[in-house]
């Protein structure tokens, strides 16, 4: 019922007529009331099919059977909305394992924008894609860290090398990868160091995200290397 009820927060021509919920003998009765060019003009566009969502969004409304109700009903009654987003955090690479989300972070702007390695409340994320970069900042301060230019992976090959993999609430959301996948330098059509899911997933609020790179070496990684991860797709928000 909710995954219908989703379709419709987006799709249902009856919603931008302001005729929404109005089924059978209801909808005919209105249909009735109008006069004959307003009628004729709103059977016209109820006639007319919807355009098909596209990208992440389009990936997030098949997964609308797998939102919590509380969500589900917030995007049914307009509370909550679909937007483009970007779950971000940069972490030093100071040792072979690097943890991209821990507890103990806490939102800062160039830095990453969550808290606790955990979504707010009411807010769910598709993760459509993932991107990964790395950068040599000039000393390991907030201002310089956040100023650094991050570049394709292919430049750090400690961090190509390595592997990585993605949970949420301790669930496999990709398993453990080889770094490899983010080489995009001889791929013009995606933007640098993104990696397409094949099969997206879904991360809920309130929920332990886990972001892990492992290295085999630190050989050749400089003093002040810092990784950039941004976890792309679509997320509900008010």
């Amino acid at each position: 019922m909710y995954g219908l009820e989703g379709v419709e927060e987006y799709n249902n021509q009856g919603a931008l007529l302001g005729i929404d919920g109005l089924d059978g003998d209801e909808l005919l009765g209105a249909l009735r009331r109008m006069n004959p060019i307003k009628r004729a003009k709103t059977i016209n566009k109820l006639a007319q099919p919807p355009a098909a969502s596209k990208g992440s969004r389009a990936e997030m409304e098949k997964m609308f059977g797998e939102l919590p109700p509380s969500i589900k009903e917030s995007l049914v009654k307009g509370e909550l909305r679909l937007a483009d987003t970007m779950i971000y955090s940069i972490k030093p690479v100071s040792s072979k394992t690097i943890k991209l989300f821990e507890t103990q972070d806490d939102k800062e702007i160039g830095i990453r924008n969550v808290s606790n390695a955990k979504l707010p409340k009411n807010q769910a994320l598709l993760v459509s894609g993932i991107i990964l970069l790395a950068g040599v900042s000039a000393d390991s301060t907030k201002d310089k860290v956040v100023a650094t230019d991050f570049k394709s992976l292919e430049d750090f090959p400690a961090i190509v090398n390595g592997e990585f993999n993605l949970k949420s609430n301790k669930k496999q959301i990709v398993p453990e990868t080889s770094c490899g996948v983010f080489k995009t330098k001889n791929y013009h059509l995606v933007p640098t160091g993104y990696y397409k899911l094949a099969n997206p997933r879904l991360i809920m609020d309130d929920v332990l995200m886990e972001m892990t790179i492992e290295l085999g070496s630190m050989e050749g990684v400089a003093a002040h290397t810092h990784v950039f991860l941004g976890l792309h797709g679509t997320i509900t928000t008010p």
